[in-house]
């Protein structure tokens, strides 16, 4: 369903993406990683016609989205991290738009509108003006106004931040269904479990290349060894066998607890410094931390990434 091979942008000097590949089939769930300003908005943007790319190829169902970006739109998804929703509107108001948008009209809107509702537990709100809703029931509505046309393909980035526990639940269900349906799911988050939850493939997105990508066990299995993590204010000091990443000191042992217990007397000035020490486990979190030197839900640097550029196609 989508095929992005050798993709690169660049703003200014500062490469964002540098020659990324990456496909994802039909039924498939791809769960994207990365630190903040690793590329991910810019790739998703690209990929719907929201930014230009410098070079390579994005194929869209056999459509080349980069040169035909409004053929691909009927059959794509989007819900980016930041709400959308229109807070005037009611909530089936606001469906109903979005559905109209991509071209669906009565009766087939009307079912599609109630579908959708009751899948994300919104039915009862239909009347409610979005603005009035709770968090976690903004977060599904957003989520709902980008299925409402049944896309092939769907991008979904950070679809549980500020969600409760029964919207984080109903998001999870309603992408695994979307999944066994056939559509194509490209899912962001900094949650890991989410990712291990739903059993999506693994595609980590560092500095602006794809350095991992494959089924989560595999991933798992291949970057996911017991870690120690020990992080200092102001940069980690060399210590023997442990790699050093910025304020971070990571040693990769099959007893991570064993070796927190030693290393702690090496330290010697060093060791007023020291802000936390993490014991990592066999996970995706690990492969994470193996792979990037940080944690999924560590703050990293600013993105590098600059405002959206919206083509003229879309505003027209």
């Amino acid at each position: 369903m989508l095929e992005i091979c050798e993709l690169s942008k660049s703003y200014g000097e500062t490469a964002v993406l540098s020659g990324v590949d990456l496909t994802v089939a039909q039924g498939e769930i791809v769960g994207l990683l990365g630190p903040n300003g690793a590329g991910k908005t810019t790739l998703v943007s690209i990929v719907a016609g929201l930014r230009s790319a410098d070079g390579g190829a994005v194929t869209v169902d056999g459509v080349d989205a980069l040169a035909h970006p409004e053929r691909i739109r009927p059959n794509l998804g989007l819900a980016p991290q930041d709400l959308g929703i229109y807070p005037l509107l009611t909530v089936r108001q606001n469906l109903r738009l979005f559905g109209e948008l991509a071209g669906l009209s009565d009766p087939a809107l009307n079912g599609r509108v109630a579908e959708v509702a009751e899948a994300l537990d919104l039915a009862d709100l239909l009347p409610k003006k979005a603005g009035a809703l709770s968090g976690g029931q903004k977060r599904r509505l957003h989520t709902a106004m980008a299925l409402v046309h049944r896309p092939r393909l769907l991008f979904l980035d950070e679809p549980t931040v500020g969600a409760d526990v029964q919207s984080r639940g109903r998001i999870l269900d309603v992408v695994r269904d979307l999944a066994d349906g056939g559509c194509a799911v490209v899912y962001t988050s900094h949650y890991l479990p989410e990712i291990e939850e739903l059993a999506a493939t693994v595609a980590i997105l560092e500095r602006g290349r794809i350095v991992a990508n494959g089924p989560l066990d595999e991933i798992v299995r291949a970057h996911g060894s017991p870690a120690l993590r020990l992080t200092f204010d102001g940069p980690a000091p060399e210590l023997d066998g442990f790699e050093i990443r910025g304020g971070d000191a990571v040693l990769r042992t099959p007893d991570p607890a064993l070796a927190a217990a030693t290393v702690l007397d090496r330290l010697n000035g060093a060791g007023g410094r020291l802000r936390s020490v993490d014991i990592v486990r066999p996970s995706l979190e690990a492969a994470y931390l193996a792979l990037t030197g940080r944690r999924s839900n560590d703050e990293a640097e600013p993105p590098l990434e600059t405002p959206m550029e919206v083509s003229d196609e879309l505003v027209a």
